[in-house]
């Protein structure tokens, strides 16, 4: 452990050391200096040496290190300078915060960089290992790396700072800003887990607050500032835990809230208690706890109209029409007619709990189920004038459903009023508890209601009914959801029903036991056996055998009826013994345990009131002992003083005196002090006397002389003013007397003006509306013009439009026509082109043949019976005329090749003048018996072909019968 001679040496050292990139080193050493004890004087350095501590500990998320620091610093400055602790633990937070937003900033900025160096290459090995084995994201990943540990810090700041605050009266405001702040963190980031911890936090410190009330710097909880602090962070919780949807922990801060009012006996300002009903209403109607969401509802109601005076009549009628809808959407039936008797007390203690947290003080030995019910709050509701308020369409609705009887047209006509109150509702201005009310929450509910009231009155009218029937009478649901609210209505005996599905009906029956139908069964079973047995064996003496059986008969029934009556009466009396002995056990228990509760807290009060006892006694001694030395100290100071004035001995420090006789030395030299002070002031007042007798003797005379000529100028003032008076308010009357003269001359001239003015400006009034009544009436009329030239004119493209559209319509259906014309065409001349190439084809292999077999002939020898040479061929039969030219074409292509040698398609179609096939030669020329330049010789204008000047064919050599010879330009070729 390092020690240092001053502070400064100590923040020098860290700063060094920091330099050097020795943080940890660093921090170890304002961590001792802050622990050691013997720099416990606080000095301004100290403030800066936490500075920089806080900013190592938070550079280096060292929460530990940070929380024992602050503690310490705590210790040292929180009876010489609190404001101290206050600036460094608000350092520390925005550390903490600006570290965590710059790391989510950073987290962002990765996600959103392009971080890859080759865009053409694939992921690295180690990438894919390590996707394949965490199965976490890019985002994810970087979430856990660079957020995640920033967040833990931020939250371990906030629960180190209200565990550091919450003991500490002078820094309340710190402590509810803080707790704020966690509160907007949890709510940010949506940290329902941290949320709740943070709750419990708060909770408890709350429940050792009052725990231990003798601790030094406890806050007051009975100061207003300290109240204040205190509900405000329990309605920023509240608040929070409603935006978060935790509904069970926004419960328990209701009941945080209101544990907190009952403890200092005091409600909170009228703008928090409204915030506080209009989450009660979101609580309950979460928790479908309808009534007590009317309750809540009431409440705030009541309390908007008392307190807020913004408020209009729009926003009190639609807050009124949500309290009565809320009223009318709880069930029409009690929860509890089945219940059994411990879950009646635990429902009784329940809606007490709930009665309180709403607001209402009820006495606690009445039975809570009539006075918690949906009856009783309607009456509230009509007795405290809240029907006034609400919408027509919620009061016909709640004069359907209370009050009318219709038991076939309830449902049609409560559907009508549904749709209408669906869409009421809105923003409200001046309810800033409630900013918004939507009246289409409560549809399904009191549909559910209406269902219910149609049910219990067409059970009171039918017996039996058909499904389809009942189908049609309920518009709001299928008749599976009428079986399940009908199950629910049975089970809470609301009404009696039994459905038959395989009959297709409903069966209604009555409720009670005691009913009309019941009250007289044996008799009806009498009487029908009686009648059978008539029925079956008939008898001449009817009147007598009936004589005869009824007073047995009536005996029997008396008989069975006080059977009845006695086993009604045995089994309540055992339901009322089973109930008193689980009453006594209870009570007995809850004795017991009260008994061993008093006698705990007894023991425990009796042991802190002695150790208090005790403290206060040993404090009060000290603080005895202290002033008694300082009072004698100054005593001793003082005396001496005096005595040293009056050039007395004064009396040693060092000599052993007491207080007592300090004191009376004391006393006896203020006494001669005072006693030397009253005669002076004897001899002084009597100088002061004579003094002024003598100076009142001499002013005298002279008063009375300036006050005799002060009165005679005063009076000839008067008189001189009194004059001056009389003769102005004589100039005035002449005055006015003359004006009145003059202006009577002119008032002949003035009424013969005004006539003129006004019969000028009637005549011109007159003109004006005759003009602009003419002018209406052009208008009129150009209207009515335009108004038939428009119709005309609409007429007119009317038909224009029809008669475009039949012309459109024909040119299309001619297209059409030609289109399939043509397409019909086209199919016919392909076919009949199909047909010729098909001829072409055959005749063509029909040659191919013949030249092959002559070919043969010739390398074999053997004579050609048949025409060897195209030209010498039969002429084939005439053909149509379309496929003539086709026709000679391939002919004279055949014939020009030699033989059978392949003739391309487009060769095959050229003219036949250019392909005619030469005349015939004699047989001598045809193997070179001629000469020798007459040999090669080809036919005019042909080209020639290798395969025929290399075999030596017939029709490669009999081409020179014209005397002609090849050029050696062909040749060449």
């Amino acid at each position: 452990m390092a020690t240092f001679a001053k502070p400064e040496n100590a923040l020098k050292r860290a700063e060094e050391l920091i330099n050097v990139g020795q943080k940890q080193d660093a921090l170890q050493a304002l961590h001792d200096l802050i622990t050691s004890k013997r720099y416990r004087a606080w000095q301004k350095t100290h403030e800066k040496i936490m500075f920089k501590y806080i900013e190592l500990c938070v550079d280096m998320r060292r929460g530990r290190f940070a929380k024992d620091g602050l503690i310490q610093y705590r210790i040292i400055c929180q009876q010489v300078n609190v404001n101290s602790l206050e600036e460094v633990i608000k350092h520390f937070m925005d550390l903490s915060t600006k570290r965590a937003e710059l790391a989510r900033s950073q987290a962002q900025a990765l996600e959103e960089a392009l971080d890859v160096d080759d865009l053409e290459a694939d992921k690295r090995p180690e990438d894919l290992m390590l996707s394949y084995v965490s199965g976490e994201k890019g985002k994810d990943r970087s979430d856990r790396e660079l957020v995640t540990p920033w967040f833990k810090f931020l939250w371990e700041t906030y629960r180190t700072v209200l565990e550091i605050l919450r003991n500490n009266s002078k820094l309340m405001a710190l402590y509810a800003d803080t707790a704020h702040r966690a509160f907007q963190f949890c709510k940010q980031y949506k940290r329902t887990t941290e949320f709740r911890r943070l709750c419990e936090i708060i909770r408890n410190h709350l429940a050792n607050l009052n725990k231990y009330r003798d601790q030094r710097d406890r806050p007051d909880l009975t100061a207003p500032e300290s109240l204040h602090f205190y509900l405000d962070t329990r309605f920023e919780q509240l608040k929070v835990a409603t935006e978060l949807e935790l509904w069970q922990e926004a419960f328990r801060s209701v009941e945080d809230i209101y544990g907190l009012t009952s403890m200092v006996k005091k409600m909170p300002k009228s703008s928090l208690m409204a915030i506080y009903y209009a989450k009660l209403t979101e609580i309950f109607w979460i928790s479908s706890s309808h009534l007590y969401h009317a309750y809540a509802w009431f409440k705030l109601f009541q309390l908007q109209k008392s307190f807020n005076k913004n408020l209009n009549q729009k926003d009190l009628q639609l807050i009124a029409s949500s309290v009565l809808l809320a009223a009318l959407s709880a069930p029409p039936y009690d929860h509890l007619k089945t219940a059994s008797h411990l879950e009646l007390e635990h429902d009784k203690e329940r809606n007490l709990r709930m009665y309180n947290l709403i607001g209402f003080n009820i006495d606690a030995k009445l039975e809570t189920r009539e006075v918690l019910s949906r009856s009783s709050l309607l009456a509230d509701l009509v007795s405290k004038g809240v029907m006034t308020y609400v919408t027509q369409e919620v009061k016909d609705l709640y004069h359907l459903l209370e009050n009318e009887f219709l038991p076939l047209d309830l449902a049609s006509k409560v559907q009508p009023l549904l749709t209408k109150i669906a869409k009421l509702g809105g923003k409200i201005s001046s309810a800033s508890s409630v900013p918004e009310v939507q009246l289409s929450q409560y549809i399904p509910a009191l549909e559910k209601v209406a269902t219910l009231r149609l049910l219990q009155q067409v059970s009171q009218v039918y017996q039996t009914m058909k499904v389809e029937t009942l189908s049609k009478m309920v518009p709001f649901f299928d008749f599976s959801a009428v079986e399940r609210i009908s199950v629910d209505a049975v089970k809470h005996n609301f009404i009696a029903m039994k459905v038959d599905h395989m009959k297709g009906a409903i069966i209604f029956g009555d409720l009670g036991f005691e009913s009309d139908t019941l009250q007289d069964h044996l008799s009806v079973l009498a009487i029908n056996l009686n009648k059978s047995r008539s029925l079956i064996y008939p008898s001449q003496s009817k009147a007598s055998k009936l004589s005869a059986m009824l007073p047995s008969l009536a005996d029997i029934v008396d008989k069975e009826h006080k059977k009845l009556l006695a086993r009604k009466s045995i089994i309540e009396k055992r339901k009322e013994e089973q109930e008193r002995h689980l009453l006594e056990m209870e009570r007995e228990e809850e004795t017991k345990r009260l008994k061993l509760q008093k006698k705990t807290e007894e023991a425990e009060q009796k042991r802190l009131a002695t150790e208090f006892e005790e403290r206060k006694h040993q404090r009060i001694l000290r603080e005895i002992e202290e002033r008694e030395r300082e009072e004698a100290q100054a005593l001793l100071n003082d005396v001496g003083k005096r005595i040293k004035k009056k050039g007395k001995k004064p009396i040693i420090e060092g000599e052993k005196v007491t207080k007592q006789s300090l004191m009376e030395l004391a006393m006896q030299e203020q006494v001669r002090e005072r006693q030397e002070m009253e005669k002076k002031m004897q001899k002084l007042i009597k100088t002061m006397d004579h003094f002024e007798r003598a100076k009142r003797e001499e002013a005298a005379p002279l008063i009375e002389a300036a006050f005799q000529r002060c009165l005679a100028e005063e009076k000839i003032r008067h008189e001189r003013e009194q004059q001056l008076e009389v003769e102005l308010s004589r100039e005035r009357h002449e005055g006015d007397l003359k004006e009145k003269y003059r202006l009577a001359r002119v008032m002949e001239h003035k009424m013969e003006l005004e006539e003129k003015v006004v019969s000028r400006r009637k005549a011109e009034y007159d003109r004006m509306r005759a003009e602009r009544e003419e002018r209406l009436g052009q208008i009129l009329k150009a209207r009515k013009e335009e108004r038939d030239l428009k119709r005309k004119m609409l007429f007119y493209l009317k038909t224009e439009k029809e008669r475009l559209d039949k012309l459109r319509e024909e040119e299309e259906a001619r297209k059409r026509e030609e289109a399939e014309r043509r397409k019909k065409e086209e199919a016919e001349r392909r076919a009949k082109l199909d047909e010729i190439a098909e001829r072409q084809r055959k005749r063509e292999q029909e040659l191919e043949e013949r030249e092959r077999l002559r070919k043969e002939a010739i390398l074999r020898g053997t004579p050609i019976d048949g025409p060897t040479r195209p030209s010498e061929l039969p002429a084939p039969a005439p053909a149509p005329a379309a496929a003539a030219a086709p026709a000679a074409a391939a002919a004279a292509s055949a014939a020009g090749s030699g033989g059978g040698k392949y003739v391309p398609r487009h060769r095959r179609g050229a003219p036949a003048e250019t392909a005619a096939p030469p005349p015939a030669q004699p047989s001598s020329d045809r193997w070179g018996s001629g000469k020798p330049e007459e040999r090669g010789a080809a036919p005019p204008g042909d080209k020639w072909r290798p395969s025929s000047f290399g075999s030596g064919s017939a029709g490669g050599a009999s081409g020179g019968a014209g005397g002609k010879s090849w050029s050696s330009s062909r040749f060449s070729r």
